[in-house]
């Protein structure tokens, strides 16, 4: 659709001193896509000043540009999930219905990245992030075998675990980084790359690992834990400039700092919150995948800018 002029608010909680500095009391909110059925995997793309955003349930990858409205790139889109930009400023994606990790080459095909580990096809890659040396990071859980209107034609298992995957940036190796979560979904990096945040959304954790060098990390330490009653559980994950965490999490968005504590959480009563990128020219336009629109609103503070 295009830009639409209609907007709805949110309200912030669990305001903590300075909170201020990330999001003002009452931010508008624009709708920029309706009838979406499962919003997730926002990417902005600086470089042509665009969102790519997926619709799992509605399998199609979509581009979003202002003033222009949407149009899909791929569909059917093996119920694609996360996606993100590599050092190219390719489109990499999380093929979690497909079992796949998949890049938009330049002439417009596609290549397949990851499908096995160690011969067994994959669980369903579900969120993916790109590092400043070009590797491909990855969480493999097994929710797109189960969840209704997101699985592909194979249901079977065939690993043992979910880990949380590395692909070289040559792409000739791929390694299990982590094998510690039940239910690894979002991951991101701090800003100097040298935290790796990934959240289990069984346990409802944000984990924390030191990376190490030659793409290995350390013992994981919890970041944060979330005890409320609210229904959700921690999905995307982003990093701001100042190594806040955000993450899409129960009752809206949170916002940690370093140490965890939380900062303030952004209220999205009514509307749930899948995932969440930052983006526009200033990286102050919070963009938000939710189950039914995607929507932007406006912050205080730079998010790490995407490839």
């Amino acid at each position: 659709m295009h830009g639409s002029l209609e907007t709805l608010k949110v309200e912030v909680d669990l305001c903590a001193p300075g909170w201020e500095r990330i999001i003002d009391p009452g931010p508008p909110v624009d709708i920029i896509a309706r009838d979406i059925i499962f919003g997730e995997g926002p990417t902005w793309d600086a470089k042509n000043k665009q969102l790519f955003f997926t619709d799992i349930i509605g399998d199609t990858i979509w581009r979003w540009k202002p003033g222009v409205g949407q149009e899909a790139i791929l569909s059917p889109s093996v119920k694609a999930n996360g996606t993100c930009l590599d050092l190219e400023n390719r489109l990499v994606v999380a093929g979690w219905g497909g079992r796949t990790v998949f890049r938009l080459e330049k002439d417009g095909t596609w290549k397949t990245l990851a499908d096995k580990w160690q011969g067994k096809k994959l669980n369903s890659p579900n969120d993916i992030v790109v590092m400043s040396d070009g590797s491909v990071w990855f969480t493999d859980p097994p929710g797109g075998l189960l969840n209704v209107g997101m699985v592909g034609h194979d249901l079977q298992r065939y690993l043992e675990t979910q880990p949380v995957f590395r692909i070289s940036p040559d792409g000739k190796e791929m390694t299990a980084v982590t094998e510690d979560n039940i239910y690894p979904n979002g991951l991101c990096f701090s800003p100097d790359e040298k935290i790796l945040y990934v959240n289990c959304s069984r346990e409802r954790v944000i984990r924390a690992y030191d990376v190490k060098a030659g793409g290995t990390v350390g013992k994981a330490r919890v970041f944060h834990q979330y005890t409320g009653p609210e229904r959700g559980v921690p999905d995307g994950l982003k990093c701001d400039v100042a190594g806040n965490v955000w993450c899409t999490a129960p009752g809206g968005i949170w916002v940690h700092d370093p140490s965890g504590k939380t900062i303030v959480r952004i209220k999205t009563e009514g509307h749930h919150p899948t995932n969440i990128a930052f983006g526009d020219d200033d990286w102050k336009s919070l963009y938000i995948t939710m189950i039914g629109s995607v929507v932007r609103t406006r912050i205080n503070i730079a998010g790490v800018p995407s490839r």
